[in-house]
Formats: structure tokens, sequence, C-alpha cells
């Protein structure tokens, strides 16, 4: 008896042309399980975080939120046009994957914020994640974050 395993599928994100430009995304990036080094590992997180904030300096993304977990990350991000979404991310995860060997799950997780309130709970959300996971006792103490809104 042979086993079948069909072929990997690619989901390509194509921000379809009705969503209006500039638009907010919850954005999730995941490493792969054999991924050596935890993205919090304070070298690698201090790379990745001051990529973030050189993105939304030079315009490749607004970044609202942005925070490290041990294997993944999260961001509330715009991409202005004519950036496109999965090439701007693409570009970011090829640059770590090269110049620090993190290993990236291909694709990630988006989803449109849709109004005010839906983008003060997924900023909640994604601020209390660390708690959650009972890394930190308190938000205000997670130092893997990059806040524009504080910024």
């Amino acid at each position: 008896m042979s086993t079948f395993f069909p072929p990997k599928l690619k989901l390509h994100h194509h921000t379809p042309g009705w969503v209006p430009d500039g638009e907010i995304f919850h954005i999730r990036l995941r490493v792969e399980r054999a991924q050596p080094i935890a993205l919090t590992t304070p070298t690698l997180a201090t790379a990745l975080l001051n990529s973030a904030r050189f993105y939304h300096e030079h315009v490749r993304w607004h970044c609202a939120l942005f925070l490290l977990m041990p294997d993944h990350l999260h961001g509330l991000l715009a991409f202005p046009p004519p950036s496109a979404m999965s090439r701007t991310l693409g570009d970011w995860k090829k640059y770590h994957a090269q110049r620090h060997q993190v290993q990236w799950q291909d694709g990630y997780f988006d989803h449109r914020i849709r109004d005010a309130r839906e983008f003060e709970e997924k900023a909640a959300y994604i601020r209390q994640n660390p708690v959650v996971k009972k890394l930190c006792a308190r938000a205000a103490d997670w130092p893997w974050v990059v806040d524009t809104l504080s910024f």
C-alpha cells in the first residue's frame, strides 16, 4: 500500500481591488518547527525589530504594532501603494532567512482590519500574547515590540 501525499499548495495573497489602499492588516508569520533559535533571542530580536522600524521609516509598510514571540510574530501593518503585501513580506522574510538563517514557514496569515473597534481588539490581543503564554507578567514588561502608536 502506497501513501499519497498531495503537493504542497501555496496560498497566494492578493489584496482584492475593492480594498482601499492603506488598509491595516493583522499579519502573523511563523517559523518552521526546526528553527534552531527563538525569534526572541536578543541579537535576533533586535535585528528583526530594527528592520521592522527600517521598513516603517522607509515607507515599505506602515507599522502600527509589531511584536515578536519565540516562534512567530504579529504585526498590524499597512502597505502603501504600489507595494504589494506578499512582495513586501516576502522580501522581509527573505532578508532575515539569508542574513540571520531564520527558517520561516511558507506563507503567512493576514486579516484586514475593518474598523477602529477591531483595530483596538487586535492590538490588545497582540500585546497580551506574551502574558497569555506566561512569558511575562504584564504586557508592558515585554521587550520585543515596536509600537508606533507610542513610537
